[in-house]
């Protein structure tokens, strides 16, 4: 177990190996309240997905999870678990350089519990990203 600067515990059992990009466990700091975020997409605050590249949709739902979770009184240091919806893991494979660029911006060096799910598609057919978290607060 290592404590992060956050607060929260990075829990990775040795037997795993080390995690590049994401904890496996993330253990909570005693008292605080937790924030479910439902999944956000690139779509506008009128719910139009104007964004066709898969890289700037990723900026965007990442932007638009981090505004909730701000909203609620914390930051990216707060989210303890992500899941990222990709209709094309191609695609995410290919930009793995620039979302880590656009990541390292938005989320400094938090690597929260992450999962990375390929769907046949989102809500909105232009969609190609998705991103839920939960945070404590």
């Amino acid at each position: 177990m290592t404590a992060g600067a956050s607060g929260w515990d990075a829990i990775n059992p040795d037997e795993l190996g080390p995690p590049k990009g994401w904890t496996n466990g993330m253990l909570a700091p005693a008292g605080g309240r937790i924030l479910f975020v439902a999944g956000q997409d690139a779509a506008t605050a009128e719910g139009i997905v104007e964004e066709d590249d898969f890289v700037a949709q990723f900026d965007i739902a990442l932007r638009k999870t981090l505004a909730v979770v701000r909203d609620a009184g914390g930051s990216a240091a707060s989210i303890g678990r992500m899941t990222v919806f990709v209709t094309d893991l191609d695609a995410y494979r290919e930009s793995r350089k620039s979302i880590g660029e656009i990541w390292r911006a938005r989320m400094d060096r938090n690597y929260p519990a992450m999962a990375l799910v390929e769907v046949s598609r989102l809500v909105d057919p232009k969609g190609k990203i998705e991103i839920e978290a939960t945070a404590v607060i």
